[in-house]
């Protein structure tokens, strides 16, 4: 099977084409792809291979670190706004939605790992966390986590919490939102940063649920604001919680949950230490 993502342009450049049309050196390009400023695609012998989109994007890092001077950590924030405001994200409220699938796929590279092997070995189609590396979108909540996990990080990590310029105090409705991953769940940022706590605001649609159930180390706490909750833990423990229900356990135990109201169900989530 063919690891090329179908998706892309089918146009490819290799490192050295494409640091000449992009008016730097070749080792600036590997530079730029330690710091995760651009993943190009590796090929099924490892070698890597730059599309038409990455060309564009490294000549945007080169005129950032040119004719602004921006670190490269300035340089990733503004390409996400770029990729925010081309998507019609307000990038004040939104995460961009290309930044966790981008980790992902630097994380499979670092991993020396082919969109085949990670798929197979997650139990999911190659076409599926392609359109996840792309778009950040298309998985259920578990399996968002179950990625995060078999790569040694934690979904909250790859959703950009642990930001350093953050403030301590979040006003009401301006909280950050992750990646909008999976259909209906909208997870609310409620504190930022290096933390031992991941604070959110789940927003539930109808039916939204984990798919599935998962764990990790820790420990957690749900209150319920408004709805109704489903939350099976080990499979054999089931709790309806109501508006104003809290419920506390250890993330060891295998949780998975669903909404069970007609409309919203919005949660408290707080998890600790942040391995979620």
């Amino acid at each position: 099977m063919s690891s090329i993502e179908p998706e892309r342009s089918p146009v490819r450049y290799k490192v050295a084409e494409a640091a000449r049309l992009a008016g730097v050196s070749a080792s600036t390009l590997r530079l730029w792809e330690s710091q995760g400023l651009v993943v190009p695609f590796r090929s099924e012998t490892g070698h890597r291979q730059y599309s038409a989109e990455d060309v564009a994007r490294l000549k945007r890092i080169s005129w950032f670190r040119a004719e602004r001077g921006l670190n490269p950590a300035a340089i990733r924030e503004a390409l996400e706004t770029e990729d925010a405001g081309a998507s019609g994200a307000d990038s004040g409220e939104q995460i961009a939605s290309s930044g966790l699938g981008r980790k992902l796929r630097a994380l499979r590279h670092a991993a020396g790992k082919t969109l085949e092997q990670v798929a197979a070995e997650m139990g999911m189609t190659s076409s599926t966390l392609s359109t996840l590396e792309r778009t950040s979108q298309g998985v259920s909540f578990k399996t968002l986590h179950d990625l995060a996990d078999y790569y040694g990080t934690t979904v909250s990590r790859l959703s950009g919490e642990e930001r350093e310029d953050v403030s301590a105090l979040i006003r009401a409705r301006e909280w950050r939102v992750w990646p909008a991953t999976t259909p209906g769940v909208t997870v609310q940022l409620l504190a930022e940063g290096k933390t031992m706590m991941d604070c959110h605001r789940f927003v539930l649609a109808p039916g939204a649920a984990s798919e599935g159930a998962y764990r990790h180390e820790g420990e957690e706490f749900i209150h319920v604001l408004s709805g109704r909750l489903e939350l099976v833990l080990d499979s054999d423990q089931f709790f309806d919680l109501l508006p104003g229900d809290s419920l506390y356990f250890e993330s060891r135990r295998y949780h998975s949950w669903r909404n069970r109201y007609d409309g919203e169900t919005i949660l408290l989530w707080i998890n600790t230490p942040p391995t979620f």
